[in-house]
């Protein structure tokens, strides 16, 4: 079975129980709403005792249960530029407000860039009289860039220099 396959079953049994995004993360616990759903979609690992309590909330087999363990190959399926209005509107974001984001955490941290291995994520409905907001939080470890072939004195990462 291809992973692609597998995801495409977890949604239709989603479907056909009615089941919320937000039951279906209470029910698989340890990590956050986004990591436990990119893990249904096939864009996380998911640990083996999330895994487990996957199988049993999907019915899955051991061989579908241990392939939500297994690394995905993240971005798959998805084109770029993407399509879908929603996601196109983060593609936008970056390269919009990239150039920016890029100077300002380089003016802040040094070279380097913002993890998005070690990285949190929160999405929040913010009530607002003119229409709700979508309140999305995110932090990542800065990375700094390594000099490589650095000797002596040199610096050797890329954290700003004061």
């Amino acid at each position: 079975m291809k992973r692609s396959h597998l995801t495409e079953k977890m949604l239709d049994l989603k479907r056909e129980h009615g089941w919320s995004w937000k039951y279906i993360c209470e029910q698989i616990g340890g990590m956050s709403p986004v990591m436990i759903t990119g893990g249904v979609l096939g864009q996380q690992k998911m640990t083996k005792p999330m895994a487990a309590a996957a199988a049993k909330l999907f019915g899955l087999s051991k061989s579908e249960e241990a392939m939500l363990n297994e690394v995905p190959m993240r971005g798959h399926g998805v084109p770029m530029p993407p399509t879908d209005p929603l996601i196109y509107r983060f593609y936008e974001l970056v390269m919009v407000n990239g150039p920016a984001w890029k100077a300002l955490i380089e003016e802040e941290f040094g070279d380097g860039i913002m993890s998005a291995i070690d990285f949190d994520m929160t999405i929040d409905r913010q009530a607002d009289p003119k229409g709700d907001r979508v309140k999305i939080g995110m932090t990542g470890k800065f990375l700094p860039f390594k000099y490589y072939g650095a000797t002596g004195n040199a610096q050797a990462l890329g954290y700003k220099e004061e």
